[in-house]
């Protein structure tokens, strides 16, 4: 993938894959990175996530009432729990982009489409 199409927005969960492993190689943390230690750090930051909306109840797509500095926090711990998510399938042998296709044709089987959502 070039340096121009992650510019732009467009990054494959490889490159955030391989940017995962040299990341943590370069630090020495493969050690310490065992399906139970990243699955309970990924429980970890899924709980800061949900602190963000813990007393905000209900709000709107888009977060329109939220400061841009809310929003920036949001985006830090979202980032935080697809990282360790994809490490976590790394680490255990999954292509996460196959797997998550995969489960989509499984719900589109699960879940058909019915005239009633036309």
């Amino acid at each position: 993938m070039s340096e121009r199409k992650e510019e732009e927005g467009s990054v494959s969960l490889e490159v955030l894959r391989m940017k995962m492993a040299e990341f943590s190689k370069e630090r020495n943390w493969d050690r310490f990175h065992s399906p139970r230690n990243l699955l309970l750090a990924l429980v970890g930051e899924v709980g800061e996530l949900s602190e963000i909306f813990q007393w905000k109840g209900e709000v709107p797509k888009g977060l329109p009432e939220w400061e841009e500095e809310e929003k920036k926090h949001l985006g830090e711990e979202l980032s935080d729990v697809l990282l360790y998510l994809v490490r976590l399938s790394d680490i255990c042998g999954i292509d996460l982009a196959k797997a998550a296709l995969r489960k989509l044709e499984l719900n589109a089987i699960k879940y058909p489409l019915s005239n009633s959502n036309n």
